[in-house]
């Protein structure tokens, strides 16, 4: 086989597969871990759908069932974006990069809420859940661990000598409603998750009550490897710091509870590292 026979058969090759490469490389993978929207399929259809047009690419989600999947992910260059808790990033910030911070009422602020059924009327903190069954949202959640663990050991206290039992249910939703249902008789959960599905299915939180509001932290951001190509980091910056800027962005931004994203800063979420730095001393 000649030069020109070889140069023919690298370029027949994807018509004989069926594949598209130049449009494989071009997709942008976006990852997910389920928060309240792991029942929103129509909605994300709609948001990918915008952001393909935006991007001018194909789009795909990515939905993981934990952060440390997703962490995974994006550090190995297989998603190009993550929305991932503050906690994670914290941990890996020298090997990912910010790419925009949520905004909340235009705050890039959320708190850790703790809960417990509605019908304990005792309760005020989270000191006063010794010996119950608590639940925890997932293993690199700030707000659904890393807050209430810190609490906990700035009194000397650890979470599986303090409660009678402790459970991860992998999604703050699944923390509420497991409060909501007695399965466990408190949790920690994201007050942002909280507050949109007391606004979506007041159904589940109305069996909840909220006893105790961590300080502010820096909001879960989107974040890339610090390798993602420069042009494709910008687009996407482009795109979702641009997306309160149209009617559809802000439908979209309405709908996700969000007001739009802004730029964030890498020190902004110290205080979450410095929390897991002292329960590793502890």
């Amino acid at each position: 086989m000649n030069r020109r026979d070889v140069l023919a058969a690298g370029l027949l090759l994807p018509a004989i597969l069926g594949a598209d490469t130049g449009q494989e490389r071009s997709t942008f993978r976006i990852g997910l871990t389920p928060v309240f929207l792991d029942d929103q399929v129509e909605f994300l259809k709609r948001w990918r759908q915008y952001l393909e047009r935006r991007l001018e690419a194909p789009v795909q989600f990515v939905q993981r069932a934990s952060y440390r999947e997703v962490t995974e992910l994006v550090l190995h260059g297989e998603l190009d974006v993550a929305w991932l808790c503050g906690y994670p990033y914290a941990l890996n910030a020298d090997r990912l990069r910010l790419l925009a911070v949520p905004l909340v009422e235009g705050r890039p602020l959320y708190r850790s809420y703790i809960l417990v059924w509605d019908e304990d009327l005792t309760s005020r903190s989270l000191t006063d859940l010794e010996g119950r069954i608590f639940a925890f949202s997932d293993p690199l959640s700030n707000s659904g661990h890393l807050f209430p663990q810190y609490v906990l050991s700035m009194l000397d206290l650890r979470p599986e000598e303090f409660f009678r039992r402790t459970f991860f249910t992998w999604s703050h939703r699944h923390v509420v409603e497991a409060v909501a249902v007695g399965l466990a008789q408190a949790g920690a959960v994201d007050g942002f998750v909280w507050e949109m599905l007391n606004r979506l299915h007041p159904e589940i939180t109305r069996r909840t009550r909220v006893i105790e509001r961590s300080p502010e932290f820096a909001f879960p951001p989107l974040v890339t490897s610090i390798h993602l190509a420069p042009d494709r980091y910008a687009l996407l910056a482009r795109v979702f710091l641009g997306m309160h800027a149209d009617a559809q962005g802000r439908d979209l931004l309405t709908e996700l509870g969000l007001s739009g994203f802004a730029k964030g800063d890498r020190s902004d979420y110290d205080e979450i590292l410095f929390m897991a730095e002292e329960l590793q001393r502890a």
